[in-house]
């Protein structure tokens, strides 16, 4: 039966190890202490190549090393016959060696040329080289000729042959001068690929006596050179133009042939006038563009790296004006033997079957001969188990001392290939290579890789764990390689733990631990960003990372990509750099990269220094006018911030030198601006540009530039006429700048009359003011008015004309007629008749009504209140008064309001306001709380608001939930303030309305809470019970006493031990509460709180400790063989017969199964179970798991959260594989009625963790 193969090239490097049940192998580097003590036969690593041309100034060095365990021993032929080494003093091998020096110095070199082999030998085999051709490199002279000078016309074709002596290597050919300069190629003159050198046509030029044909010898780096060869052009009788023709190769076809990897070389010249065009096709095909390249002017055509596709018809093309030529060139292409599969080491175990493939090609098809240990096959000594066909040798059921060194050679015309291929029969238990106890860390959600390299004969099987009890299969996430490797495609936290590789054959069984740690990846949470900084301000750029604790993390930072500079001003913190005083050369992407030993994470942001322009340079006015100039400008320096605009400014020489004035701005893109200007002003300009981070300073000013003066183009602005007192009217106006004047001599003409009167214009003209006052007017009437600028030159435009008014005076009259309509006891509204316009004497801004409250209707004397003013804008005749007292008496009176001030007040006018509700009652207490009644206190309103009828007491109770009970109404007389209220339930609170009524009805209430009293000393604060508890899988169901009235309920918990906060949960109105996601196998402390918004003191009962219970594992079972197998058939055997026994002990011990209880307990509320009766204080099904897994009601449970056992010996609780055994309703073990799902066996507690199954199998070997 054959068994898997092992194949091993370079033994000593590699071993190539198959998993079982696979037939595919990978290479796994072996520990050299595995070697030690390992036989291996002989393999060539190092020799010479097949063809070898030396210098025969230099010693010849033949290579041929070997390595194989013993060391073997080296032996050489040359021509086919032993060359014995000992006996030529100029032949050295080297110790440990087969290389042979041989020195050659004083001796003919041709005595050494020969066909040499290698032989490596031990006691395991013989392996040998390749046939090795020595040969001498030669470099021989030109052969002496004499040649004869050359005549020809201009205009024909002409070949200069070279003929260089045959040198080995082939010597490499050129042309050059007597100068030994390189006579220049190109389309028309071109050197062939045989070294001879063709003129399509000839010219005069071409004509010299130094035509020199140059071969250079490689290997001895030795040059010959030619006679030179004289060429004369005539141009007495030129040849016409013609047709191309070719001059290499001849005919209209040719043939090349190939061979398969080399280089294809071909050539077409063509002779012609003018000179032709060369181009090339494949017939039937495409030129192969990726391995194609032109030479020589696309004379030469090269294919690389040759196949069998390049075959074909090659089609050249010569072209001129006057026609084409073609030729034809029929590629083949032929191949030296070459490797399909060649042979590879073998490792066998004994009886082991193995196949040695050699399977070669080429054209035409090699032949194949099989060798062993040097000697053919046919002649080797007979062995039974080797069977030869063609290409394959197979080796069946090998024995011990049955290695061997198998040598393949192929071979046709064009060369030969030979392989080496050792057959090891070993018989070797496993052996773990990767060293034991290991640590891999890896990045979670990254592959991880756990080596097991291994080694042994028969190939070992890898088996791997986890935890020393979780059998790792092929699946995901896992994935075993054929070399034993575990690979954990997408590595998480879980996956962190103890992996065991097992590695066992027929001979032994060996393990290996490892360990996984997987880490939180390093993640940079705050990233620097792009800054703007300004120059010589302070650039921070952060760098927060999160990463895993046990990781510490190292900061780099970088500019442009390169290390940051060495300046004190780069301050390098934990999570920021920092460069102070920014200058321009700071400018530039800075990167912080955060490493750890297994990862980093990196984050770029840009620094840009921006800074205030530059000021702009080279100010230039051109285009001058009277009213305009062009100003250009050469802007400055951005730096690094967009210029949004530029500013021009002037100076007014003349009329305020020194001071710069704004007068346009212009965009950023541009240099030009044309500027409108004012007569009779002395300009000088400046330029500001502004940018992102501010205006530049001002540039230099430009040159003076002076306007003509001119009548004024502008009339003051701002004209007014406004009387400041009766009799008088003030005309004012905004004076004209110097700029404005627009030449000397500036005054204004005032000119005046009555609107609507028919009288001439009153006129003055003064200078140098801004305003005239117009004397002995009438009382408030219109003016028309004008103010016009004049100066030396003439006036102004023609002035517009403004309306003012004279002055003002108190108004004469009070309105008439005055009423009061009263709406409600909140508001009332007033009418009067308005004064004539006449008596206003002025604008007329409205009325002013003057309000006060005398006294309330219920009251005999006045009382002195503020008096209210309100304002009606306009020409009103009414308005209304809100906000007054109900209930109360009024007076009012009305002035009429202009600019100047008030009127006399009308006469006074009273009104009543009628009753409204009254205010709420001014106190509501609670005193003296019996068990069953409280005795209420309040107070009559501050404000009656009209004549008091009574009150409304209405109250209600409030339970622990804060739900309301039925409202209860009583009325009282105005003058009850006192009430008792009895039969009320003790230890209640109650809630209390109270408010006040007129006949206008009740008014805004007032509210009270109060509790009775306690059947005992009520307790400070709230009242806790006893608080219970009971575990579930993940949680805890928490319930308690409690009748307190705070208004927030909360079940607070925390990890024993920790320092962590402690975690909150509301519960209002409830008293009893689930706390879910609770970490198995893990003690918690946990208290209710209560909490009041209103009171700061803090109710809580004792803090009581829960521990949740750890979940059971599952244990996989890890062994594969049938012994192993069958034994634990024969435990499962013993413990269910131990099953069956305490069954019968229980039954006879008076435990009932869970069946019989709930046949016993028809009610659908399961009633509370004794805690020493030997079941469990708690009963839920697989379904209640679905209704938030709330305790049934009469639950019961110990107050340490925990089910106690039965206290008897026979328990089936000490037989499960944790403390959450549960009986099923026959009072079967199976786990079913806790409504658990079982855990992923990598959450086990150590309770339950197996033994290792490794030591499992050798306790029973």
């Amino acid at each position: 039966m054959d068994r898997n193969r092992k194949w091993v090239p370079g033994f000593g490097a590699v071993l190539l190890i198959f998993l079982s049940h696979t037939t595919s192998a990978l290479e796994v580097p072996l520990d050299p202490k595995v070697l030690e003590g390992l036989p291996q036969p002989p393999t060539i690593t190092l020799q010479s190549p097949k063809d070898y041309i030396f210098d025969p100034r230099e010693n010849i060095v033949i290579h041929c090393e070997a390595k194989g365990k013993p060391h073997p021993s080296f032996s050489w032929t040359r021509n086919g016959t032993h060359f014995d080494v000992e006996k030529d003093s100029k032949v050295l091998m080297k110790p440990g060696s087969g290389t042979l020096v041989i020195d050659i110095s004083g001796e003919k070199a041709e005595a050494y040329e020969g066909t040499y082999q290698c032989t490596a030998h031990n006691e395991h085999g013989t392996a040998v080289s390749n046939s090795i051709f020595i040969r001498q490199s030669r470099s021989p002279l030109w052969s002496k000729e004499r040649n004869e000078a050359i005549v020809v016309q201009m205009g024909v074709s002409l070949v200069l042959q070279c003929r260089p002596p045959a040198g080995l290597p082939p010597p490499v050919i050129f042309w050059m001068d007597n100068n030994f300069q390189r006579l220049p190629l190109d389309k028309r003159v071109s050197q062939a690929l045989n070294g001879d050198l063709y003129f399509s046509n000839v010219l005069p030029e071409d004509t010299r006596n130094d035509y020199i044909c140059y071969a250079r010898f490689p290997h001895t780096q030795t040059i010959q050179q030619k006679q030179p060869i004289s060429v004369t052009v005539l141009d007495n009788s030129p040849d016409g133009e013609r047709r191309p023709g070719f001059m290499t190769p001849l005919g209209i076809t040719s043939t090349k042939m190939v061979l398969r990897g080399e280089t294809l070389e071909l050539e077409c010249i063509a002779d012609g006038l003018p000179t032709p065009e060369i181009s090339w096709q494949k017939d039937g095909g495409e030129l192969p563009s990726s391995r194609m390249s032109f030479y020589n002017f696309k004379k030469t055509l090269k294919v690389s790296d040759v196949n069998e596709a390049d075959a074909g018809d090659y089609r050249c093309t010569a072209t001129n004006k006057l026609g084409t030529a073609q030729h034809i060139i029929k590629v083949s292409v032929k191949a030296a033997p070459f490797w399909v599969s060649a042979p590879r080491n073998l490792i066998l175990a004994p009886n082991e079957t193995g196949i040695l493939t050699c399977r070669v090609n080429g054209e035409p098809k090699p032949k194949i001969s099989w060798f062993v240990n040097g000697v053919p096959i046919e002649n080797a000594p007979e062995d039974h188990s080797r069977k030869v066909d063609g290409d394959t040798v197979i080796l069946s059921y090998v024995q011990t001392g049955s290695s061997a060194v198998y040598q393949c050679n192929a071979s046709n015309e064009f060369g030969y290939l030979l392989a080496n291929a050792f057959v090891n029969v070993l018989a070797e238990a496993p052996r773990v290579l990767t060293p034991p106890n290991r640590v891999y860390q890896v990045i979670a959600n990254n592959p991880a890789l756990l080596h097991c390299a291994s080694f042994g004969s028969p190939i070992p099987t890898i088996t791997w764990f986890k935890d020393s009890q979780t059998s790792v299969k092929n699946g995901d996430p896992y994935v075993i390689h054929e070399n034993g490797t575990l690979e954990i495609h997408v590595a998480q936290p879980l996956h962190s733990g103890k992996y065991t590789c097992i590695a066992s054959n027929n001979l032994g069984i060996k393990e290996n631990h490892v360990y996984l740690e997987v880490k939180e990846p390093t993640r940079i949470l705050k990233q620097p960003e792009y800054k703007d900084v300004h120059r010589g301000m302070s650039a921070v750029f952060e760098c927060k990372v999160k990463h895993d604790p046990s990781l510490i993390p190292t900061v780099i930072w970088l500019k442009d990509n390169g290390e940051l500079p060495d300046d004190e001003r780069f301050d390098v913190d934990v999570d920021s750099l920092t460069i102070r005083d920014v200058t321009d050369e700071d400018e530039g992407t800075y990167t912080c990269i955060q490493n750890t030993t297994l990862d980093q994470d990196s984050a770029s942001a840009m620094l840009t220094v921006v800074g205030n322009p530059d000021p702009p340079t080279d100010l230039e006015l051109t285009d001058q006018t009277e009213r305009s100039v062009q100003l250009t400008w050469t802007p400055g320096d951005e730096h690094n911030s967009p210029t949004q605009k530029f500013l021009i400014q002037y100076e007014d020489l003349l009329h305020q030198p020194g001071v710069w004035v704004n007068l346009t701005d212009a965009p950023g893109t541009s240099t030009t601006v044309q500027l409108k200007l004012s007569p009779y002003v002395y300009y000088s300009f400046r330029v500001l540009a502004l940018n992102g981070v501010g205006y530049s300073q001002p540039s230099q000013p430009s040159s003076q530039y002076r306007t003509n003066p001119s009548a004024p183009d502008e009339n003051p602005s701002d004209v007014q006429g406004v009387g400041t007192k009766p009799g008088n009217l003030v005309i004012s106006w905004t004076p004209l700048t110097g700029f404005l004047a627009n030449g000397p001599g500036l005054e204004y003409k005032v000119q005046w009359r009555q609107k609507d009167v028919d009288e001439d214009w009153s006129s003055e003209t003064v200078a140098n003011v801004s305003q005239f006052v117009v004397s002995g007017t009438p009382t408030y009437v219109p003016y028309e008015i004008k103010v016009q600028a004049l100066n030396d030159y003439g006036s102004g435009p023609e002035p517009e004309v403004v309306i003012g008014y004279s002055g003002e005076d108190l108004p004469l009259s009070a309105p008439d007629s005055v009423q009061v309509m009263v709406h409600n006891s909140t508001l009332a509204e007033v009418h009067w008749e308005p004064v004539s316009f006449q008596s206003v004497r002025g604008k007329l801004q409205g009325y002013k009504v003057y309000f006060r409250r005398i006294r309330g209707l219920h009251e005999t004397e006045d009382t002195e209140q503020q008096e209210q003013v309100l304002t009606f804008s306009g020409n009103r005749s009414e308005g209304r008064l809100p906000g007054l007292q109900p209930y109360s008496l009024y007076n009012l009176t009305i002035r009429v309001l202009n600019i100047k001030g008030e009127g006399p007040p009308s006469p006074s006018k009273t009104f009543e306001t009628p009753e409204g509700v009254p205010g709420p009652p001014s106190f509501l207490n609670v005193v003296n709380p019996g068990l069953d009644s409280l005795t209420l206190e309040w107070g009559p309103p501050m404000n009656n608001n009209g004549r008091l009828t009574g009150y409304t007491l209405k109250y209600q109770p409030v339970n622990n939930t804060n739900e309301l009970g039925p409202v209860k109404v009583i009325n009282f007389l105005a003058n009850e303030t006192t009430i008792t209220l009895g039969n009320l339930n003790s230890s209640m609170l109650y809630k209390f309305y109270m408010s006040a009524k007129t006949i206008k009805g009740s008014g805004p209430i007032i509210t009270e809470e109060a509790f009775t009293a306690m059947d005992t000393m009520p307790p400070v604060g709230p009242a806790f019970g006893k608080v219970n508890t009971s575990t579930l899988e993940d949680g805890a169901v928490i319930s308690w006493d409690y009748f307190g009235h705070h208004k927030n309920v909360y079940v607070e918990y925390v990890v024993e031990n920790s320092k962590e906060d402690w975690k909150r949960e509301l519960v209002n109105g409830s008293h009893w509460h689930m706390i879910k996601g609770l970490k198995p196998g893990t003690s918690y402390k946990v208290r209710v709180v209560a909490r009041d918004p209103a009171d700061p003191t803090v109710h809580s009962t004792d803090e009581v400790l829960v521990a949740v219970p750890a979940v059971p594992s599952r244990q996989v079972d890890i062994a594969t063989q049938g012994w192993f197998i069958g034994l634990m058939c024969a435990i499962a055997l013993l413990i269910l017969v131990l099953l069956i026994v305490c069954f019968i002990k229980r039954n006879k011990g008076g435990k009932y199964p869970v069946k019989e209880k709930e046949d016993a307990h028809q009610d659908p509320e399961i009633q509370p179970m004794k805690e020493d009766d030997g079941t469990f204080g708690e009963y839920r099904s697989m379904e209640s798991d679905t209704e938030d897994h709330k305790p049934l009601k009469g639950s019961r449970t110990p107050s340490n959260g925990t089910v106690r056992r039965d206290e008897s010996d026979d328990s089936l609780v000490d037989y499960g594989e944790g403390g959450d055994g549960q009986f099923n309703e026959d009072g079967s073990f199976i786990g079913q009625y806790s409504g658990k799902k079982e855990k992923d066996t990598h959450e086990g507690n150590e309770s339950s963790e197996a033994p290792s199954p490794v030591n499992a199998m050798n306790s029973f070997v």
